[in-house]
Order: C-alpha cells, then structure tokens, then sequence
C-alpha cells in the first residue's frame, strides 16, 4: 500500500502557493504576515513528520487549522500523526475531515481502513478496504486488512469466502501471504516464500517484516493470541521498517501492550 501522492507532493505544493502569496506591503512586519499565513505551518508540520517528531507536527498543524480550517492536507497528514502516536480516534476524525473537503480521496484512503481495525469498527473498516479494490485490486495488503475486518465482525470462514480477488502482487512473499489467508499455505511457507533466492540483506530485512506482520494478523484473526503477539514483535523491533506499514506495526505491538 502507498500512501496518497497528495503528501508526497505536499511540500511542493505549498512552497509554491507561499511564493505566489502577494508580498507583504511596505512597513509591514514580514513575521506577523508569516504569523497569518497557514501554509508554511503546514510545511513545518510535514517536516516534523519525517523527523518523527510527531507530537510538535500536531502542533504545528493546530497552528495551521487554526488559519485555515479548510485546508485538507493538514487534517490528512495530521491523521497519520494521530495514528502514530496510537490515538485511533483523534486520527480517524481528522481524516473523516479531510474525506468531506477532498471525496474524491475516499476510495483509495486504506489508511483509515487501518485505524478503524483498531478501533474495532470492523465493518467501516472493510467497506473501506473493498473501495480501495477500485483503486488498486492487486494488493494484498488490501485483501488482508479486508479480510481481518471481517474475521472480527462474521467469523473467518465468511472472510475466507468473501477474500477479495488479486491476481499478482510483485513484491515477495505476497503471494504466498495471499495464499495464507486463501487457506492454500501454511504460515512456514510465507518464511520460505521470504528467504527464496538470494535477496540482498536489506531486501531480506524488508521481505521479512512484512512476513512476520502479515503472519501476526494471521494468528490474530485465527485465535493463536500467543503466535500473534510473537510475529507482531519481530515486526515491529527485529525487523522494523522505515514508513507507514513499519509504523502500523509498531502501533499495533504497543496496543498489545496495552491490553495485555
């Protein structure tokens, strides 16, 4: 799953529309006009982000909202924020805002799929999931979340049935982790799946965080508390990953902890 071009590009975006913004006329104070004017706080915001410094992002996007409080791609990137600090519901709601300014988004937003798993509002979760078919149907990251949603809500011989149709995902193992799910493998054959060939360190690295984390939900779906909470660790620490699926996977280890 990709996050939405929409913040890859955001930086971009409000650069030029800061440059565009008309110049602040004579004897006036260039801080205060920069004070007004939300979109370089919405850059700042965006940079903290990266840095991982998440709560001085929500600030600066508080900031930004405040100027502004249309201005979508700073409840979007505030949303994942949310997430990242494992506030479910303060993300859900920033990207319920953004969805009403930016419907067009809707389909493809998985990431509010995500948070309403965690929310255990599994149902909306896997509407979710099955609109983002649309906008990719050869994820099976998509099928799976999908899957997991409605394992909680129907049981997971409905979501066994119901497992959405991907014909070929190129990464490795997704195929193989499809055909977990599909009832077609057996969990140590993702981890062959995993090691097969002769992948780089790194590629390794990332083929089996992404086995692990898919195997932790398998076991979470399946009823193996146990099995989940170990394939969830090595996700989240021994095979920690940079970006958005490596953060899930962190959130989701620190929500174990919790109600454990």
């Amino acid at each position: 799953m990709q996050p939405p071009s929409l913040l890859r590009s955001l930086s971009l975006v409000a650069t030029l529309l800061a440059c565009l913004a008309p110049p602040a006329a004579s004897g006036d104070d260039p801080t205060a006009a920069d004070d007004r004017n939300p979109l370089p706080k919405l850059v700042r915001g965006q940079n903290l982000a990266r840095e991982n410094k998440h709560r001085e992002a929500i600030a600066e996007l508080d900031r930004a909202i405040a100027l502004d409080d249309r201005l979508a791609a700073a409840y979007n990137l505030r949303g994942a924020e949310h997430f990242k600090l494992g506030q479910i519901d303060a993300a859900i709601a920033d990207w319920d805002r953004y969805l009403k300014l930016e419907p067009a988004q809707e389909p493809g937003h998985w990431q509010r799929g995500i948070a309403y798993y965690y929310a255990g509002r599994y149902d909306e979760g896997a509407r979710q999931f099955a609109a983002y078919q649309n906008v990719d149907h050869n994820d099976v990251e998509n099928a799976v979340w999908r899957f997991i949603c409605m394992a909680r809500s129907q049981g997971v011989d409905k979501a066994r049935q119901s497992l959405l149709k991907i014909d070929h995902d190129p990464r490795v193992p997704m195929m193989k982790i499809y055909a977990l799910f599909a009832g077609r493998a057996q969990p140590a054959d993702v981890l062959r799946a995993a090691e097969a060939g002769d992948p780089t360190p790194e590629q390794l690295h990332e083929r089996l965080f992404y086995a692990h984390l898919y195997l932790g939900l398998y076991y979470e779906a399946t009823g193996d508390a146990k099995q989940a909470r170990e394939h969830i660790r090595l996700a989240a620490e021994k095979y920690s990953i940079p970006g958005y699926m490596g953060d899930v996977a962190r959130v989701h280890w620190q929500l174990m902890h919790k109600r454990a």
